[in-house]
């Protein structure tokens, strides 16, 4: 009998397999999404230091949609890229931790892109 393997199994896989492939560097960070049922959040991560040098979610003050929602993503991929300008980080490498690229990540990324982050 063939067993199926559940979603959090085959997101492993996928983000084992973006990892080996994408760095992030002092001068070039990663920029990570992370999604759960009530939030998301969004860090920058220096791969070679093991160091997360910024980070933003709904969780935040400056945040207003305090949901899971499309509206929210793009509020932080607002605020994390206006952040990381701040630290004079203008280029990332976007790692969506083996999610797909649609609804929530994608308004994300694209909300980052707009406030000048380049990726």
């Amino acid at each position: 009998m063939i067993k199926k393997k559940s979603r959090s199994e085959t997101r492993a896989v996928r983000q084992k397999r973006v990892r080996a492939k994408v760095k992030g560097t002092a001068g070039r960070p990663r920029l990570c999404v992370t999604r759960s049922l009530n939030n998301i959040y969004a860090q920058l991560i220096d791969d070679e230091t093991m160091t997360t040098i910024l980070s933003a979610s709904t969780l935040d003050k400056e945040v207003k949609t305090k949901a899971s929602n499309v509206e929210a993503a793009k509020e932080v991929g607002a605020l994390v890229a206006k952040r990381a300008i701040e630290k004079n980080i203008k280029t990332v490498v976007f790692d969506r931790n083996g999610y797909l690229y649609h609804g929530k990540v994608q308004a994300l990324a694209d909300a980052a892109r707009e406030a000048g982050l380049e990726f």
